[in-house]
């Protein structure tokens, strides 16, 4: 192994795992881990900031929903370049890069951060922003070829939920200076992540390592979007992921545009779903480790639809508490099901490889080529996945414009839960299908 090079990477080997991999990989997942979460943060930054402007900012509602939900796009967008860029210049290396970049949103939101400003430019802003979204996938991806196939669903939800719990962390401090130096002082906010992105951007430079069996593979993209399961698992995971990020920047507004919630009283609660939600990731993840991620998947989109019911239930009899439970009950859900739905993916490609190596393929090729499906897939899904949250965001501004309240927009979610469950039970859990497909063998998780 050269210095921050590894030449030689067999994590499926239980001798090697113990000897070497394990302690490699648990080193670069929890840097990658922090500079995640400074990314998720930074990408979530505008749902902090709006509760920040006052009506000496002249947005409107519908202004603040547009003016989060531009990052999400952008970030959604970015996630398959940033995939991409793993095997490019290797997941070390573009950990660096993409740390380094948080820099230029935050300061340019720092220097714009003030009333007078034109929307335009607030807009621009937060579309820089976006940058942050594209780190989850190309960490979720460096990860994922680091661990073996019976630790993947743990890993990824750790790894995961960590980089999550950026946006909790974002309305926290959001809350702290709020609560403290008061809604003119949004740029505290910037000077508290400012040193943390060089912090993260340092730690990857010093202690993170690239695969070399990953670097330069651009087919993987190309196979892996002819393959139908990319379609079904991206999919899926509009539902959970989109659910998670899309409620993490609309919870706060809705929560000031259909309650009356003053910034700090909105962000006193809001800070909790993200929470919950991000450490719930690695449950599901475990969970599927151990019952198969499609069963958890689908309890995941069934309870989520009675969620969305009971926030419906709970605007109909105007319940600031119990609209608050069901949202962060939804935000739980989702995490389980975001740790769920991504075990699911190395689980397909492995139980592919296993076939194939039944009918006489060389094991170690098939078991890479999984892995580098499977890193593709995750990017793919990842990108897909977040548009959800796009979709979210805007569903909620065109609610609020025509009925003044989100309960049009939750209709909507609890129709798509439904469909989402129905898929899951279909293409993973319908007995003949799942034979027929090849997809479903003893042990495989899926």
């Amino acid at each position: 192994m050269t210095k921050h090079w590894i030449e030689q990477w067999r994590p499926e080997d239980e001798a090697f795992w113990e000897r070497t991999g394990k302690k490699v990989a648990n080193r670069n997942l929890w840097f990658s881990v922090f500079a995640e979460h400074v990314g998720f943060s930074i990408w979530t930054l505008w749902s902090v900031m709006v509760l920040f402007m006052g009506p000496q900012y002249g947005l409107s509602a519908g202004d603040k929903f547009l003016l989060v939900s531009t990052p999400t796009l952008v970030g959604s967008v970015l996630r398959l370049p940033y995939t991409l860029a793993v095997a490019k210049f290797g997941g070390r290396n573009w950990t660096i890069i993409s740390a380094g970049l948080l820099l230029v949103p935050t300061a340019l939101a720092a220097l714009v951060m003030r009333p007078g400003t034109s929307f335009g430019v607030f807009l621009l802003v937060a579309a820089i922003g976006g940058v942050g979204g594209g780190n989850f996938a190309s960490s979720m991806t460096n990860i994922n070829t680091f661990f073996p196939d019976r630790r993947k669903g743990w890993a990824l939800g750790l790894n995961a939920g960590g980089g999550n719990l950026g946006v909790a962390v974002v309305q926290l401090v959001a809350l702290l200076i709020l609560g403290t130096a008061g809604a003119a002082s949004p740029r505290l906010v910037l000077w508290v992540y400012l040193p943390l992105i060089v912090l993260a951007t340092a730690g990857a430079a010093l202690f993170m390592d690239n695969i070399s069996s990953v670097r330069d593979d651009r087919r993987s993209m190309r196979e892996v979007i002819r393959e139908p399961q990319a379609w079904v698992m991206s999919f899926l995971y509009i539902g959970t992921f989109g659910s998670f990020i899309g409620y993490s920047f609309a919870f706060g507004l809705v929560l000031q545009n259909q309650f009356h919630r003053s910034p700090v009283q909105a962000a006193a609660v809001t800070f909790l779903g993200p929470l919950l939600g991000s450490l719930s990731r690695p449950v599901g993840g475990k969970l599927a480790d151990r019952i198969g991620g499609a069963k958890v998947t689908l309890a995941t989109f069934v309870l989520m639809a009675v969620g969305g019911a009971l926030t419906v239930l709970a605007s109909a009899a105007q319940s600031l508490s119990l609209y608050s439970t069901g949202f962060i009950v939804l935000f739980v859900l989702s995490g389980v099901g975001n740790g769920s739905t991504y075990k699911m993916i190395p689980a397909i490609f492995r139980t592919k490889a296993a076939l194939a190596i039944a009918d006489g393929a060389p094991e170690e090729a098939e078991l890479l080529k999984a892995r580098r499906l499977s890193g593709a897939l995750i990017g793919v899904a990842g990108a897909i996945g977040a548009l959800g949250g796009l979709f979210i965001n805007l569903a909620f501004r065109a609610s609020f414009s025509s009925s003044g309240s989100g309960d049009v927009a939750f209709y909507a979610f609890i129709g798509f839960y439904a469909v989402c469950a129905v898929l899951t039970w279909s293409v993973y859990l319908r007995g003949e299908f799942a034979r027929s497909s090849r997809l479903v063998i003893a042990g495989a998780g899926v």
